[in-house]
């Protein structure tokens, strides 16, 4: 097996980039021009995460950012009007979609949904894990492969009360379970 590179925690020949297109980072062979969503195989998870937490990725919202941000108004709107959120989704047997990447048939209640996204909003604000690596495992929502990230969205592009609770955080800033045809999400705003 090919030592990882020391930057990036990444095996030989690979690169972290960015595309422009999704405004999110894939990982690049130089070589044989493979490019993949999806670390490859080798390499090192916990420098990979050092390099894109320090490169590619917002800071982790901790407590004190947490309580800061509580405080704070939101920013403005790019020019754009454009925001970035990630989100954690829990679906329940009457969401609009009962199914997701994980569960051909959800069978939850819409209480044990409620439930759940309590324990992980907990979770966060304790700061025992963040979001985001708790949606790779835990979300509903395919954008789990994406940490919850779901790029940048202007008014009218989500279901309104995402939107609406997405667009009155402040940059850092975490939502409380937020209800919606899909499911009940924790969001939190990164741009």
């Amino acid at each position: 097996m090919t030592e990882p590179e020391p930057d990036t925690g990444l095996p030989s020949g690979w690169e972290v980039r960015h595309s422009n297109s999704k405004n999110l980072p894939y990982y690049f062979h130089a070589a044989n021009k493979q490019s993949i969503w999806d670390p490859p195989a080798g390499t090192d998870p916990d420098r990979l995460r050092l390099y894109m937490t320090e490169h590619h990725l917002m800071p982790t919202t901790t407590a004190v950012a947490a309580a800061a941000a509580a405080t704070a108004p939101p920013l403005p709107l790019s020019q754009d009007g454009s925001i970035r959120a990630s989100h954690l989704l829990v679906k329940h047997r009457e969401s609009r979609r009962p199914s997701s990447w994980k569960t051909a048939l959800i069978h939850r209640t819409k209480d044990e949904a409620r439930a759940m996204i309590a324990d992980y909003e907990q979770r966060i604000r304790s700061g025992a894990i963040t979001l985001g690596d708790l949606a790779a495992t835990e979300s509903d929502c395919s954008s789990a492969k994406k940490r919850g990230d779901l790029g940048f969205f202007k008014r009218g592009d989500m279901q309104r009360e995402f939107e609406d609770a997405a667009f009155a955080l402040a940059v850092g800033q975490i939502s409380h379970g937020v209800e919606s045809p899909s499911g009940i999400h924790l969001i939190e705003r990164t741009g």
